[in-house]
């Protein structure tokens, strides 16, 4: 089939879709997701029920790491892709004659990590002759909300934070949104690792210093209230040089950290992390009237976060929903849904040229 044709059968199957979907038809997406270290295949039924979602994690090769190395994670995407996608199949319960749709995450990633999953999916777009859905890594996180809460719609507020990502969007509908606020500097979720990795916590960061925060006492003032407080932009880049040079001062005196004091610097760095989250997601909710706020990425699982949130949101009789914690890290089912929205919208639709991108615009 020459690529010609591939385009022209791709956007005729593009448009019965969107008229299944109109006739409230039964829809299944298959999702592809490789942006950094888990390789993940899904199949979603009408953007909201999950029939498989395959996730296999790379957290113990990278680990000794301290980090994710990109080269090995797109050798370990290759080495796995094809079997988790029999896994995601086996586990549906469909046949592949059954799936409508490929969507595949394109950006934003590790470029080598992308293009694992970006060329396994055109090569099933291709020789099924299905319709290729591209779709951002960061819509796949709001999706996953939609996964766990499925009366949940659009408008919302949503606090976006991952280890790439820092943001306040206002989600006006599926595929339409406002930024309102983002970091200048570091993501949450790199800061959280950043401090991890400083206090020799292992990777990935953000669990070990949920864990250790929860038996922190002592009060330390890394630094005063961040300077950007009157506005809905983040910096997070103090803080981490903050506890990494309150950390350096421990080693040039030659003293060890203790178990204790490594928990009194989590508890009051994350304390400053959630404030400023929180504090500034409320303060846009209530300033554009919305009622409800959504939460997605991977620092979503916080359990600080989720804790102060839904207590601050309830104070401002504003609903607060997180992911299930399965769905807050990366995985395909929350890009499957994203793609049923897209197609939804008569958008998305991509063909053989699609390529990966590291960055996407928010």
């Amino acid at each position: 089939m020459e690529t010609k044709n591939y385009k022209q059968i791709a956007k005729k199957k593009f448009e019965s879709l969107q008229e299944k979907i109109k006739n409230n038809q039964d829809v299944f997406i298959l999702g592809i997701e490789s942006s950094c270290d888990e390789t993940s295949i899904s199949v979603v039924k009408n953007g909201r029920e999950i029939l498989s979602n395959i996730v296999a994690s790379q957290i113990p090769i990278h680990k000794r790491f301290g980090g994710v190395v990109p080269e090995v994670a797109s050798r370990n995407h290759i080495l796995a892709i094809d079997k988790i996608f029999n896994q995601a199949l086996d586990e549906s319960g469909c046949q592949i004659e059954n799936i409508d749709a490929i969507a595949v995450t394109y950006g934003a990633g590790l470029m080598g990590a992308l293009l694992v999953g970006v060329n396994f999916a055109k090569s099933l777009a291709y020789s099924l002759e299905l319709p290729l859905i591209a779709v951002s890594h960061i819509k796949g996180h709001i999706a996953a909300n939609y996964i766990s809460h499925t009366n949940l719609e659009p408008p919302f507020i949503c606090l976006m934070v991952s280890g790439g990502h820092t943001a306040i969007l206002h989600i006006n509908d599926y595929n339409s949104q406002k930024l309102i606020g983002t970091t200048i500097d570091d993501a949450a979720g790199e800061a959280f690792d950043k401090v991890a990795r400083i206090l020799g916590l292992g990777y990935p960061g953000g669990i070990e210093i949920d864990k250790l925060a929860k038996k922190g006492k002592n009060d330390i003032k890394f630094i005063k209230h961040n300077s950007l407080k009157d506005s809905f932009d983040f910096s997070f880049s103090g803080i981490k040089t903050a506890v990494i040079n309150y950390v350096h001062n421990f080693k040039q005196k030659q003293t060890e950290i203790s178990n204790e004091q490594k928990q009194d610097i989590c508890a009051n760095f994350q304390k400053f992390v959630v404030s400023e989250l929180t504090e500034k997601t409320i303060r846009a909710c209530c300033e554009v009237g919305a009622e409800k706020i959504v939460v997605a990425g991977g620092v979503g699982a916080n359990s600080q976060l989720r804790d102060e949130l839904a207590k601050l949101g309830a104070d401002k009789n504003k609903k607060v929903f997180f992911p299930v914690l399965s769905l807050c890290t990366d995985n395909a089912a929350m890009i499957a849904s994203a793609g049923f929205y897209l197609i939804k919208d008569g958008l998305g639709l991509s063909d053989l040229s699609l390529t990966a991108k590291p960055t996407v615009s928010l």
